[in-house]
């Protein structure tokens, strides 16, 4: 069976096809994205083992890069697949579930219906994701469809840690508390990190640094998320792309009050205009800025330092939560692919037992690897997050579940 896997956000639809073997597990079999929805340059970037291709879209919704999608995958050229029938799952990576959703479901009426009612909550993500399960569900009908939430991995967190100090009927009538993202790939890092450090997941404490545009860390005691960075929405915690990160509540009520901004216009700011781009006034891409930073561009130097001493903060907070930390991972495209990075967050944490090995964080590279130094008490991981992965195995493990279930009632 082959498992099609889609990440539908409001600019973008990445995809990923694995086979499912009978006894190999999961095989990839192609991957690639549609970038600029709604935009007359649009790309549809597509791999395979085989070949390469870059095709420009003009002004594609989410059913013509569906289609599109569809399109390349069926080439005879590509080989991915002979015809769309042979798609007999589709997990879908949704981003937020509330309180609602604990693990994977098939999609049905009522997910639908509480995944619109989870709206206000991601009022960016939700519809996108939404619509993408609604055109994929028409264009594949005969493939069960899997919802798989970005929040799910984060309902094992105490009340204590997911609460705000609010009253309390607000989240009683409105859910108001953190909910925590990247739930997918923390759950992925936390296992693969484990593992390669030869830890018993269910018996150790790792603090999971996820470093994207977006940025999560997450503390995983004993296999389960116990405290996360992120929130009710995905502005809270660390400094990101250009998200603030964690803010004074007085600093919104300000702007509204002083600057005459209205809500629209301080959203805007908070979620768009701010983080590495807002601080460096030059771009939100790390790479960038630290080539900026070798030039001596003072700004971007302030963005890196403010970056890293955020992440560090949070390291610290939760080695104290847990009380005691045996591993930290870096994934995501910032925490695998900048070891200056890496090397700024964890200097000066000798006294937790992080020593990093300075030789293999410069060498690491495309594979999963160790970085902490012989003599750290702490190991460092350093793990290259794989989402698809993950969702496609909880799609077949659902998928399998059900027809376990079916089998024993008939």
């Amino acid at each position: 069976m082959k498992i099609l896997v889609i990440n539908c956000g409001s600019s973008s639809i990445k995809y990923r096809v694995f086979q499912a073997g009978e006894s190999a597990g999961l095989h990839s079999l192609a991957q690639g994205a549609v970038s600029g929805l709604g935009s007359p340059d649009a790309v549809l970037k597509h791999q395979s083992p085989e070949i390469r291709s870059s095709t420009v879209l003009n002004r594609p919704d989410h059913r013509q890069g569906l289609e599109a999608i569809m399109h390349v995958l069926t080439d005879s050229a590509h080989g991915a697949l002979g015809d769309p029938s042979e798609i007999g799952l589709v997990g879908h990576r949704t981003v937020h579930g509330g309180d609602r959703f604990t693990g994977a479901v098939f999609v049905d009426k009522n997910v639908i219906a509480g995944m619109k009612k989870c709206i206000p909550l991601a009022p960016v993500h939700n519809p996108a994701n939404l619509e993408g399960i609604r055109q994929a569900m028409d264009m594949l009908p005969r493939a069960g469809h899997v919802a798989v939430f970005d929040t799910a991995f984060h309902q094992t967190l105490p009340q204590r840690a997911y609460m705000y100090g609010l009253p309390y009927e607000l989240y009683e009538k409105h859910g108001i508390r953190k909910y925590g993202f990247h739930g997918t790939s923390c759950s992925y890092v936390a296992s693969r990190a484990a593992h390669l450090a030869e830890l018993e997941l269910s018996e150790s404490k790792l603090v999971i640094c996820h470093l994207g545009n977006g940025v999560t860390v997450a503390a995983v005691k004993n296999g389960r998320s116990a405290d996360t960075s992120l929130g009710m929405s995905p502005l809270e915690g660390a400094m990101m792309g250009t998200r603030c990160g964690d803010l004074d509540p007085g600093v919104v009520l300000y702007l509204q009050r002083e600057l005459n901004l209205s809500r629209e216009q301080v959203e805007g700011m908070l979620n768009h205009d701010s983080g590495l781009l807002g601080v460096s006034g030059r771009t939100n891409d790390m790479q960038r800025i630290i080539a900026l930073v070798h030039e001596g561009d003072e700004r971007c130097k302030l963005a890196v330092e403010m970056y890293c001493y955020r992440l560090k903060k949070y390291i610290g907070a939760y080695a104290a939560a847990m009380g005691g930390i045996d591993l930290v991972a870096f994934a995501g495209g910032i925490g695998e692919n900048s070891p200056l990075i890496r090397k700024m967050v964890l200097d000066g944490m000798e006294f937790l037992g992080i020593n990093l090995d300075l030789a293999r964080n410069e060498r690491a590279g495309a594979e999963d690897c160790l970085l902490g130094s012989d003599v750290s008490r702490v190991n460092v991981a350093l793990v290259h997050t794989n989402e698809e992965l993950l969702i496609a195995q909880e799609a077949l493990a659902l998928a399998q579940e059900d027809s376990g279930r079916r089998g024993g009632n008939e």
